[in-house]
């Protein structure tokens, strides 16, 4: 009787530890989701474009500058990604692309689609001409933007843009790491799940998320790292976000070789050999094939240019000002 009694109380002593753990966890994971989904609750407007609804916000004043973000973006990581822009002297619009956020997700979301949507919104906003900065997967819509508005393209930036470099036919095909396809499949569709794994597998999320080796953001600055963990928190939430996370792995699994030589507008491509997603041979393979194009390969720094704001922000702002006054 005293044994039964006393594995009953081990029982139950564990299922109150193990129901407070969870308590623990819920509430700290309701700090965090909270604000989230108060932070994209304002901030943006949304354009009645004849492509459809389009969200988007607005910073800075000066030339304009239509940001495209990455993966699991929205219009608040494009604000966040081009708020030095802002700062430079230029006006900043930053649209949430298909199936993130507010901007629903049409039939068809390919490339050239957006990139008609990015007219549309442009059209919404009476500006006839404007710089087009495309990062990561906003690269194939803002290279067909180019090639589809011409006389609409002041100029282009293509940072660490996903787009198409030729491989040795001997090469396979690239597959997703485990935890990739764990992110693909499971994580981005649940909130609780992507923040769970932001917390337990830190690393593993700045490689397989960020596209960043984790010892270049260990050697980082405190700064830098923060910049960092700041947003890979702002990925959340991700469920609004799912939708176009994935449509642009379809988008960014196969990407074609566009009529690179058919780009008129200035084109400036960064990357480093060091990001993860492997964008380093597409952004100069760009850069070589598009007329009058420059490259800038920085040796280090990952999918996120870590240690680069700086060098990355001038780098923009003079070409971008170079750009206008070749207008």
């Amino acid at each position: 009787m005293k044994s039964l009694r006393s594995r009953r109380n081990v029982f139950v002593t564990a299922g109150i530890v193990a129901g407070g753990l969870l308590t623990l966890t819920y509430a700290s994971y309701r700090r965090d989701i909270d604000p989230a989904y108060e932070r994209i609750a304002t901030g943006s407007q949304i354009a009645p474009s004849r492509c459809g609804p389009i969200e988007y916000a607005v910073r800075g004043e000066g030339p304009p500058v239509l940001v495209l973000h990455g993966a699991g973006g929205g219009f608040d990581q494009g604000l966040e990604l081009s708020e030095p822009l802002a700062r430079a002297g230029f006006r900043v619009i930053a649209m949430s692309r298909f199936g993130y956020l507010r901007t629903p997700l049409p039939a068809d979301a390919s490339a050239p689609a957006q990139a008609d949507a990015h007219a549309c919104l442009l059209d919404a906003l009476n500006i006839k001409q404007a710089a087009v900065l495309g990062v990561s997967a906003g690269g194939p819509s803002a290279l067909q933007f180019a090639l589809r508005f011409p006389d609409r393209t002041a100029a282009l930036v293509l940072m660490v843009p996903a787009a198409y470099a030729p491989r040795p036919t001997q090469e396979p095909p690239k597959r997703m790491s485990r935890a990739a396809m764990f992110f693909f499949e499971t994580a981005l569709r649940s909130d609780f799940l992507f923040w769970a794994g932001g917390k337990l597998a830190h690393d593993t999320f700045i490689r397989s998320i960020l596209g960043t080796p984790p010892e270049v953001v260990a050697s980082a600055s405190a700064e830098e790292q923060a910049r960092l963990q700041g947003f890979l928190e702002h990925i959340l939430p991700i469920s609004p976000r799912s939708a176009g996370l994935l449509n642009d792995a379809v988008v960014t699994s196969s990407l074609p070789r566009y009529e690179l030589e058919k780009i008129a507008a200035p084109t400036l491509a960064i990357s480093t050999p060091d990001c993860l997603y492997g964008t380093f041979e597409g952004a100069r393979y760009t850069a070589e094939h598009v007329p009058h194009a420059r490259f800038v390969g920085y040796p280090s720094g990952g999918h996120m240019l870590v240690g680069r704001t700086a060098e990355v922000t001038s780098e923009i702002a003079a070409f971008l000002k170079a750009s206008s006054l070749r207008q």
